[in-house]
C-alpha cells in the first residue's frame, strides 16, 4: 500500500454514477494508489463464481450479468456493465492483480423472487436511476410522498444547475484526472458527504427496496472487513448507499430485515450487451443518453472534442457529404467557444453537437439523427468468451455460428441464402431452428430480387441482449440447438388445445430446420387433428402451410412426401364442404370466408402443380356438377357452383368467378354475363358492390385492359340510386383502395375522357357497348410498321403491296 492510502480511515468507499467514463476514471486512480486487498461490487453475490471471466482477454465489454430463474422461464435480470463502467473498472483490476472481487447488493434470488415484470435491466441491483443515485419499481414506503428523490436533481439544484445532467458531466465525467500530488479520494469522500446530507433529509428517498439492498451490503461488508481490515477494503456502489454503509445498525437488524424474503433457484453467467441497451431511450432505468459518447471520452487518451469531430466527419464523409478540413477546424472552435460562454470546464455533447449542426451540416437536422444513431448512441456489441461460463446450450449455439460463419451483431442486416450451396442450406436449418426455440436472431423477410423460388430465403438478422436469455431458457429443451429444437417441436405437437393451423406450421418448421426425429411425431398428431376438424375454415387456414412444405424435400433434402396425403385429403375436406360453409353468411362471415377461399385456392393450384393426376392420387369421386377428374378440377367446378349459387354472398360469389377467370377457366363473355347479372338493375346496391368487391379485389390490371368491364362497372355505378350510394361507397372505397397509385390514375383517366367519339374503330363500338380511351390512330399506328418490320427481320412495307385490303389498320391495332 502506497502513502496515500494513510488519508483514508476506514474502508475505501466509492460512490459512483454506474456508467460514466470520470466516475471510471477516477476508481481506476484510486484503486492504483490505495491497491485495497478486496474489492466489493454492487451486484448479485451468485456472480462471485464468474467474476473471474472478466479478466480474459476474449471478453469485450459492453457485457452483463445475466440472472435467470432457472424453474420459470421468462423471469430474468441483467447487470449490464460497459468500457467506461466503474464495476467494470474495478474488476478488471481486481482481477488482474488478482485480489478477490466479491458482489454484496441483494442476491439474484430474491430480486427475481421480488420482481414484477418478467424482465429486469438493473445497475447493480432492482434499482433503475442513472445518475449517483438508484431508483427502483417499488411503491414509496408507507407514510410517504409517493414521490421518489432524484439525488442528482438536487445535488444540481444546490450548486445553481437547471440541467442534471449538465451539472454531473462538468464536476465528475469531464475530469481528466486529480492533479498532480492530490489525494485521489477526496472526490469520493466529499459526494459520499453530499449524499449522507441528502438522505438526512429524505430519508430512503421513496426508494423502499434499497433498505433491503442495503441491510444485505452492510452484511457483506462486515464480513470483508473482518477477513480483510478496514483499509485493504474498496467499495464500489451508487453513491446513493454510501452513507447507509457506515450507519450504525446491528447485524441482528439487518438479518432481521432480509429474513423470509421469497427468493428462487437462479443461475448467473456473462452474455454480450450493446450500447443501444445501455441508452435511456431502451428503458433501462440507469441508462445513459449517449454510450458512443462517453465510450469515447473514457477512451480518448488526449483532446477528446477533436477526436470527436473527426469521428463525425469521416460518417459524414461516409454519407457523400461534403466535409473539409477547414469545417473541422471551425467546427471546433465553435464547440470551445460555446463551452466558454456556457461556462463549462470541456466543451460536452450538446456544444459539439450545435458545432456540427452549424458548421458541418449546415443547418440542417437530418444528418445529426445519423451522428446521433452512428456515433452518440452507437452499434457496439460486446464479446463473451467461449471458454466463459455458459449453459451447454449456448455453447453449442457458439460452435453452430462458428461452422456456418455467422457472427451476432447489434446493428440489423439483410442476408440472402441460396439453398442448393451446403453452406447456406446449413445457416437457414441453424436460424429455423432457433425459430422453433423462440430465439428469434433472424427473421424471414421477402426476397430483395423479388424471387419466390424454394431454393431461395432472405433473413433481418439482430442479435439483442434478450435474446441471450432465451438460450438460457431454452436449455431445459436439451443441449445442442438440434437436441433442444427436436425435443420442443414434439411437446409443442402433443400440447391439447393446440390448433390444426400451429401443427401444420410445425410440421412446415420442422422440415425447413430438418428436424427428422420430430417430424413423426408431428405429423401423427397432425393426421389426427385434421380427421377430427369439421371447420372448413380451420382446414382452409391449416392448408396452405401444409402444401408449402411439400416443395421442400428436393431443395432442402427432405421427405416430405408423408404429408402429401394428409394435404390431400384436408383438400378434398375443404372443397366438399365449402358449399354449405359459405351460405347465409353475413358480411363479416363472408370477409373471413374470402380469406379463406383465396388461400385454400392458391393452396390447391400449389399441389396440383406438384403432385400430377395420378400421382399416387385417389380416384376422383363425382362432383356436385357432374364432372370428374383430378383435385384441380373438382375444386374449379366448386367454385363454378360457387359463383352461380344466389344464397352465396355476393363478396364470395364475386371471388369465385375472379377465380376462376384468373386461372383461365372462364371465358370472357360468360365473365361479362355474370357481371350483367351481378350489376343488373334487380340486385341490390349493397349486394352488387359486395360482388365487385370480390370479383375485382387484388389488382384492377382487369379493368385497365378490358374495357367492356370497366364500362359495365361505371354504367352500373352511374346508375346507383343516391339514397343508397353511401352504404356502396365504403365497399368500393375498400376495393379501390388496395390498388396501386399508377393503376388508380390509369383507370381515373380512362374514366374522364368517357366513351370513345366517332373516330372509334374498336370492337365495343360495334357491339353497341359504350368502350373508353381515345381509339386506334391508324396512321401513327403505321408509322411504325417498318421499324416492327426491320426488328422482327420480316418483309418491308413496300414488298407486298399497298396493302389495300386494310391490312395496315389490322397490323397497326396489332403492334
Amino acid at each position: 500500500m502506497t502513502a496515500v492510502a494513510e488519508g483514508a480511515a476506514g474502508p475505501l468507499l466509492l460512490g459512483v454514477r454506474h456508467h460514466g467514463p470520470g466516475s471510471a476514471r477516477a476508481v481506476g486512480a484510486v484503486l492504483e494508489a490505495y491497491e485495497p486487498g478486496v474489492v466489493l461490487i454492487e451486484g448479485p453475490p451468485e456472480a462471485d463464481a464468474v467474476a473471474a471471466a472478466a479478466g480474459d482477454d476474449g471478453m469485450v465489454p459492453p457485457v452483463a450479468l445475466l440472472a435467470h430463474a432457472v424453474d420459470e422461464p421468462g423471469r430474468a435480470a441483467f447487470w449490464p456493465l460497459a468500457e467506461f463502467s466503474p464495476e467494470w473498472v474495478a474488476i478488471r483490476w481486481a482481477v488482474r492483480r488478482g485480489a478477490p472481487v466479491r458482489f454484496i447488493d441483494l442476491p439474484a434470488a430474491h430480486t427475481l423472487a421480488l420482481s414484477e415484470g418478467e424482465q429486469e435491466t438493473v445497475p447493480g441491483g432492482t434499482d433503475g436511476g442513472g445518475a449517483a443515485g438508484d431508483t427502483d419499481t417499488d411503491e414509496a414506503p408507507e407514510g410517504g410522498s409517493g414521490v421518489r428523490l432524484d439525488p442528482l436533481a438536487a445535488l444540481a439544484e444546490a450548486a445553481g444547475y437547471d440541467d442534471p445532467e449538465r451539472w454531473w458531466e462538468d464536476a465528475v465525467e469531464h475530469r481528466r484526472g486529480a492533479a498532480p500530488g492530490a489525494d485521489p479520494y477526496e472526490p469520493f469522500a466529499a459526494l459520499g458527504e453530499a449524499m449522507a446530507e441528502l438522505r438526512a433529509v429524505h430519508g430512503a428517498g421513496g426508494h423502499q427496496r434499497d433498505l433491503l439492498r442495503e441491510a444485505h451490503m452492510r452484511l457483506r461488508l462486515r464480513e470483508a472487513r473482518k477477513e480483510f481490515g478496514d483499509a485493504a477494503t474498496a467499495v464500489v456502489c451508487g453513491a446513493w448507499h454510501v452513507p447507509a454503509l457506515t450507519e450504525a445498525v446491528t447485524v441482528t437488524a439487518d438479518r432481521r430485515a432480509l429474513k423470509g424474503l421469497p427468493k428462487v433457484k437462479a443461475e448467473v453467467t456473462w452474455v454480450p450487451w450493446t450500447h443501444r441497451r445501455l441508452a435511456r431511450r431502451s428503458g433501462y432505468g440507469a441508462g445513459i443518453a449517449s454510450p458512443g459518447w462517453y465510450r469515447h471520452l473514457f477512451t480518448a487518451p488526449d483532446r477528446p472534442v477533436e477526436r470527436w469531430m473527426t469521428e463525425v466527419a469521416g460518417l459524414l464523409r461516409e454519407q457523400d457529404h461534403q466535409v473539409s478540413s477547414a469545417h473541422l477546424i471551425e467546427a471546433v472552435r465553435l464547440a470551445g467557444t460555446l463551452a466558454t460562454l456556457r461556462g463549462r470546464p470541456l466543451a460536452g455533447l450538446t456544444e459539439t453537437t450545435d458545432a456540427v449542426r452549424s458548421v458541418l451540416c449546415e443547418g440542417s437536422d437530418v444528418p445529426l439523427e445519423l451522428i446521433r444513431d452512428r456515433l452518440a448512441v452507437g452499434d457496439v456489441l460486446g464479446e463473451v468468451p467461449e471458454g466463459g461460463p455458459a449453459v451447454p446450450l449456448q455453447r453449442d449455439l457458439a460452435r453452430c455460428r462458428r461452422a456456418v460463419r455467422l457472427k451476432p451483431s447489434a446493428a440489423a442486416r439483410d442476408l440472402d441464402l441460396d439453398l442448393r450451396k451446403e453452406t447456406d442450406a446449413a445457416r437457414s436449418r441453424l436460424l429455423h431452428r432457433l425459430r422453433l426455440l423462440g430465439i428469434d436472431w433472424g427473421e424471414p423477410v421477402r426476397s430483395r430480387s423479388g424471387s419466390t423460388g424454394t431454393f431461395r430465403e432472405s433473413w433481418r438478422l439482430c442479435w439483442e441482449p434478450e435474446l441471450s436469455v432465451r438460450v438460457a431458457e431454452a436449455g431445459i429443451w436439451g443441449t445442442t440447438v438440434r437436441e433442444a429444437a427436436t425435443a420442443k417441436a414434439r411437446s409443442r405437437a402433443v400440447e391439447p388445445g393446440t390448433a390444426l393451423a400451429e401443427v401444420t406450421a410445425l410440421a412446415e418448421l420442422c422440415l425447413l430446420a430438418r428436424l427428422p426425429d420430430a417430424l413423426p411425431v408431428v405429423m401423427r398428431v397432425l393426421a389426427d387433428r385434421a380427421a377430427l376438424e369439421s371447420d372448413v375454415g380451420h382446414l382452409a387456414r391449416a392448408l396452405p402451410a401444409l402444401v408449402r412444405t411439400l416443395r421442400y424435400g428436393d431443395v432442402r433434402g427432405t421427405d416430405a412426401g408423408a404429408l402429401a396425403e394428409v394435404a390431400e385429403g384436408m383438400a378434398e375436406r375443404v372443397r366438399v364442404g365449402l358449399p354449405p360453409a359459405c351460405a347465409g353468411l353475413d358480411s363479416e362471415g363472408a370477409r373471413e370466408m374470402r380469406g379463406h377461399l383465396d388461400a385454400a385456392h392458391q393452396a390447391v393450384n400449389l399441389l396440383a402443380r406438384d403432385r400430377p393426376a395420378g400421382d399416387g392420387a385417389a380416384a376422383a369421386p363425382e362432383t356436385e356438377g357432374g364432372a370428374t377428374g383430378n383435385l384441380l378440377d373438382r375444386w374449379r367446378a366448386v367454385l363454378r357452383t360457387l359463383a352461380g349459387r344466389d344464397r352465396v354472398p355476393g363478396l364470395l360469389r364475386g371471388r369465385c368467378a375472379r377465380l376462376l377467370l384468373d386461372d383461365g377457366q372462364l371465358a370472357d363473355a360468360e365473365a361479362e354475363r355474370l357481371v350483367s347479372l351481378a350489376l343488373s338493375p334487380g340486385t341490390p346496391p349493397a349486394e352488387a358492390a359486395a360482388w365487385i368487391e370480390g370479383f375485382l379485389a387484388g389488382g384492377g390490371m382487369l379493368l385497365v385492359h378490358d374495357e367492356r368491364l370497366l364500362a359495365l362497372v361505371d354504367r352500373w355505378l352511374t346508375g346507383v340510386p343516391a339514397d343508397a350510394f353511401t352504404d356502396v361507397l365504403p365497399l368500393l372505397r375498400r376495393t379501390f383502395a388496395e390498388y396501386e397509385a399508377g393503376v388508380r390514375r390509369t383507370l381515373g383517366e380512362l374514366v374522364r375522357r368517357g366513351p370513345a367519339g366517332e373516330g372509334r374503330r374498336g370492337s365495343d363500338e360495334r357491339e353497341g357497348l359504350p368502350g373508353f380511351g381515345a381509339g386506334l390512330e391508324a396512321g401513327r399506328a403505321e408509322s411504325v410498321l417498318e421499324t416492327v418490320r426491320l426488328l422482327l427481320g420480316t418483309e418491308s412495307a413496300g414488298d407486298g403491296g399497298g396493302a389495300a385490303d386494310g391490312s395496315h389498320e389490322r397490323e397497326g391495332a396489332r403492334v
